[in-house]
């Protein structure tokens, strides 16, 4: 199969993905109506669905490591934030949920859904059984809210203050770093599915021979994706909490009568 045959023919028309995503944006509308912020959410409904049905999902299922990078990056860091900045100002979390609101919860679950599933064992069992694969994507797209909460949250005082902000996704992106780090330079492969991929499509030759992309230089690239355009999320973020340092008023002193 060549490049352009494979990029016109190769989208997964996944019957369950477009029935949830049209629930979805169902169920959006009736909760919320003119109170939320629509474009936000049409945005994350867009990434989701090309994550999962464009040519793209069908290299990341078996053929490519940075490309199962990359729908990590997009699950855990821009869906999740969208969904959150679609929410209505008024939106708050209710108990049982309040205790996903503490920092150190946010944090772990943000760093943790990256290094959790590139443990080689998950890393194959969502590769090769669906029952899995979908557990993985619930998880990234639960862990990577709660770690967006922290920031995004629709009321301001459900936020971290700014410096606080800034040292929440600064750590974030150095654990995340660190991991892009292990894989780039990691001598074996950290996701053996990838070293010898199933040819389900005929496209091994393609990627292998055009592309140039053996399993070794696919997983550097993977690595790298991790270590510097996940990264420029995270900068992007810290860069609006700098923003939003100083725009907030500044404390009123009362002056001295002496």
């Amino acid at each position: 199969m060549t490049t352009y045959q494979f990029f016109t023919t190769a989208w997964t028309w996944n019957s369950i993905v477009l029935i949830l995503s049209a629930l979805a944006a169902v169920g959006y509308f009736l909760t919320f109506g003119q109170r939320g912020r629509p474009l936000y959410f049409g945005a994350a409904l867009v990434v989701f669905l090309l994550v999962f049905i464009s040519p793209f999902s069908a290299l990341a299922n078996g053929y490519l490591f940075s490309a199962h990078m990359l729908q990590h990056i997009l699950l855990v860091l821009i869906v999740p934030a969208l969904l959150l900045l679609s929410l209505p100002q008024s939106f708050s979390l209710r108990p049982p949920l309040t205790y996903l609101s503490y920092p150190l919860i946010g944090w772990v679950a943000g760093v943790g859904a990256m290094w959790l599933w590139h443990a080689p064992a998950l890393c194959n069992a969502a590769t090769t059984s669906r029952a899995v694969s979908a557990i993985q994507t619930t998880s990234l797209l639960l862990m990577g809210s709660v770690f967006w909460w922290q920031v995004l949250a629709p009321r301001e005082a459900q936020r971290l203050s700014p410096p606080a902000g800034i040292v929440y996704l600064f750590t974030a992106c150095t654990a995340c770093s660190v991991l892009g780090m292990i894989l780039t330079f990691a001598p074996v492969s950290i996701c053996p599915v990838y070293q010898h991929p199933v040819d389900r499509l005929g496209m091994l030759s393609t990627i292998r021979g055009n592309w140039g992309l053996t399993s070794d230089r696919d997983q550097q690239i993977g690595g790298l994706l991790m270590w510097v355009p996940m990264c420029l999320i995270y900068v992007t973020a810290i860069l609006a909490q700098l923003a939003r340092w100083h725009s907030s008023p500044a404390p009123q002193t009362e002056k001295s009568n002496a």
